[in-house]
């Protein structure tokens, strides 16, 4: 069977519908969830998408974490089903304490709206157990705050843990480490600021998201209830 997967909607996302229309072309069952529900409903999985949460106003992600959602959302992730956060999605997990690290302002203060390669860190993860490690996907980023910091001590465990799943082979925006996406320790919550769903046909530019969301789908359809 199809996985279910709810795409949380907050005031300001804009990238919604492209992960549900990327996922639906994957086979999957994707709808929208709103950031005001106080339930995920019955899903499989969770994406947090792109956008400008609440406008970013105070910080990035920082006031979506308050949202009814990300409740049900902190249970689901911790009950070991796969979130994944996309941009914005990634600084709502950091903002949220589900992922460590923080995303700030890109080095030379100016927005990145381009394509980059990236590569393969480790494949510990629902995002990319599918995809070999040294892999490079063209993935398109859009973002102005997007630069990946955190301490010392923290990258090191990163490192050593195999958290670290894609890095830029050609670093943006400044990130620590060339981070571009990184997982919990079990692997089942994945923040990255590329967009995997717009690199999700050749039409559009690139097809490589495709490997990163069958994946994430793989690994809902693995928790789904038969």
């Amino acid at each position: 069977m199809s996985p279910a997967v709810g795409v949380v909607c907050f005031p300001g996302s804009n990238c919604e519908h492209d992960v549900v229309r990327a996922l639906a072309s994957l086979g999957a069952s994707a709808r929208i969830v709103w950031h005001g529900d106080d339930d995920l409903g019955d899903v499989d999985a969770v994406v947090l998408p792109g956008g400008f949460a609440h406008g970013d106003y105070l910080r990035p992600g920082a006031i979506a974490r308050f949202s009814p959602v990300m409740g049900p959302l902190r249970r689901f992730a911790l009950d070991g089903g796969p979130v994944l956060g996309i941009c914005n999605g990634f600084q709502v997990l950091t903002e949220a304490g589900l992922l460590p690290g923080a995303l700030r302002r890109n080095s030379g203060l100016r927005f990145v709206c381009t394509t980059v390669p990236c590569v393969v860190g480790s494949s510990s993860s629902v995002l990319t157990a599918a995809t070999p490690v040294g892999t490079v996907l063209a993935l398109p980023v859009n973002h102005g705050e997007g630069s990946f910091v955190c301490d010392e001590a923290t990258l090191e465990s990163l490192e050593d843990n195999g958290q670290v799943v894609l890095r830029y082979a050609d670093n943006p925006n400044g990130s620590m480490g060339d981070v571009a996406g990184i997982a919990n320790r079990a692997g089942n919550v994945v923040g990255l600021m590329p967009h995997p769903e717009r690199a999700s046909s050749d039409l559009i530019g690139s097809s490589d998201g495709i490997a990163l969301l069958g994946s994430f789908l793989a690994a809902a359809s693995a928790t789904a209830p038969f």
